[in-house]
């Protein structure tokens, strides 16, 4: 098989807050400096490198806002984050947790940091990816996926190299807990020093690899090293990632959907007239209540 070569490797854009909460870099799409549809289903990922916050009172987060359209995926590193939303959906996400949200017809949501958290302080560190939804799922019925490390399914890797965790899709034969609506591939590669994990994805899929600690060797050639975002050409399936220290590393590799993308703000539809439709309804209370 051929091999999946890099095209590009990124360092992490400008950090900008989103509320008082979250200190993101801005991935995708405005690292890439191209638009949505290249990391299609992928359309955004920001991510909280590691970022001190110190303590507080009162839980730091972003208020009540809504989504339609796509899906939420938040996964923790390093801190809690607590959250509900209008379909009464509330929990914790803790270090190594995952929150899978469809917001899909429509939800109002909340997330802060989780209140003992805030109290102590520390340090930070999450992603939050935005996963599109074909357009016959779009207006499907809301709902919630809590995935805890716990039962997160782990595959170790040979040599003592160190183990892929499956948040969706399969390594290995093995496949994660989330379901999703397209086919998607969320995997966290959490390798010694010296360690090296294969890694096969069909040529069409959009992939890319976040290295969140230590620093990597592609193919053992392309360096990336701590909050490096690598992006993979559309050519190809396999690759290598080899840990020059110890490393965790998201790899997200999924089909595009290649269908129409309307986006603004919180609203990702497939034309202008579901935006101004998404707006109206939010407006006249159909996304529910939330305090």
């Amino acid at each position: 098989m051929k091999t999946k070569q890099i095209e590009r490797v990124l360092t992490p854009p400008p950090p900008h807050m989103v509320g008082d909460g979250f200190r993101v870099h801005n991935y995708i799409p405005s690292g890439l400096g191209v638009g949505f549809e290249r990391m299609d289903p992928f359309l955004l990922m920001d991510y909280n490198s590691k970022f001190y916050f110190p303590p507080t009172d009162k839980p730091r987060g972003v208020d009540v806002h809504p989504h339609r359209g796509f899906e939420t995926v938040t996964i923790a590193y390093n801190g809690k984050v607590a959250h509900h939303d209008s379909a009464g959906n509330s929990g914790v996400i803790e270090e190594g947790d995952v929150q899978w949200m469809t917001a899909a017809s429509g939800i109002l949501h909340k997330e802060y940091h989780e209140k003992n958290f805030s109290k102590a302080g520390g340090d930070f560190q999450m992603v939050q990816l935005w996963v599109n939804l074909p357009a016959k799922d779009k207006m499907s019925a809301p709902k919630y996926q809590g995935i805890t490390n716990a039962e997160m399914k782990k595959v170790a890797l040979p040599d003592n190299s160190g183990f892929i965790e499956i948040i969706a899709g399969e390594y290995n034969g093995k496949k994660g807990s989330a379901s999703t609506f397209t086919p998607v591939h969320l995997l966290n590669a959490k390798l010694n020093k010296g360690g090296k994990a294969a890694f096969s994805f069909p040529e069409n899929y959009n992939t890319a690899v976040l290295v969140v600690e230590g620093s990597i060797k592609v193919n053992a050639t392309d360096e990336i090293k701590t909050d490096g975002l690598g992006l993979f050409k559309n050519e190809g399936e396999e690759f290598t990632v080899e840990a020059t220290e110890n490393a965790v590393v998201l790899i997200l590799s999924g089909e595009p959907i290649n269908e129409p993308i309307a986006a603004q703000g919180p609203f990702v539809m497939n034309t202008r007239a579901e935006i101004i439709q998404a707006i109206s309804d939010f407006n006249m209370g159909k996304f529910g209540y939330l305090e």
